[in-house]
């Protein structure tokens, strides 16, 4: 992970909107914050706040039709498709609601693609796949499927997917959505505990009990930025 002074997210002034009956229609307005390295923050907001388009932006997923987005001292709005597909993979860890795992693979297999889309070398994605799934507690689930495994698990081998290449940002949507409220629990003190690693997160949320656990929260409502704090310990 970086260690630099920059900023490692800086979001400055991002509107974005799309065409409907050849009218614009704004989703986010005037967006600007910044997060730093080994920040624990939460992005909240309503069905229809703008959150999700968000997310989509600072995963790189889409571009803003204005302002500036940095990410790691670079300016993602200037970035190629290819450029920005090689961002998703080397800074963005990404973790779902639904997990995103690819059933026919194991946990193991399902962490270690993502390492071989970056060429990384064998015996060394091999081994960070290991080193993320035993941090996750499953280091004796390895081989199983999907199928094979509880909801909460498959939550954690999506996170061992997400921390296996390092990346220096974790981008979690609604990350227990899908998970009784026991499983949730103990999924959000993991977050937490990758936190304390040194890893950098972001929630997106709708939901307050979820947002309260993150060290800042940053409010969204009708595409605005209403409210930005810090929580206390």
């Amino acid at each position: 992970m970086s260690t630099s002074a920059h900023p490692l997210i800086k979001v400055k002034n991002l509107g974005h909107g799309y065409f409907m009956a050849g009218e614009m229609m704004p989703v986010l307005r005037d967006i600007s914050f910044q997060i730093d390295h080994g920040e624990f923050v939460a992005i909240i907001g309503p069905s229809g706040s703008g959150k999700s388009t968000l997310m989509n932006m600072l995963g790189c997923l889409d571009i803003a039709n204005e302002g500036e987005y940095w990410l790691d001292g670079q300016d993602v709005r200037k970035l190629s498709d290819n450029k920005l597909a090689q961002i998703r993979n080397e800074k963005i860890g990404f973790i779902f609601q639904q997990y995103n795992l690819l059933p026919k693979l194991s946990a193991f297999e399902n962490v270690e693609l993502p390492l071989i889309y970056r060429n990384v070398p064998h015996r060394e994605r091999k081994n960070s796949a290991e080193e993320s799934l035993k941090l996750v507690g499953l280091e004796n689930r390895m081989h199983n499927r999907p199928s094979a495994l509880s909801g909460g698990q498959q939550q954690r081998v999506a996170i061992a997917r997400a921390i296996a290449g390092k990346p220096p940002v974790l981008l979690a949507d609604e990350p227990t959505g899908a998970l009784d409220s026991k499983t949730g629990v103990e999924v959000m003190e993991m977050m937490k505990e990758l936190n304390k690693l040194g890893h950098t997160i972001i929630i997106i949320t709708h939901d307050l009990s979820i947002a309260e656990q993150a060290k800042r929260v940053i409010r969204i409502k009708d595409g605005e930025i209403v409210e930005d704090r810090g929580n206390a310990d």
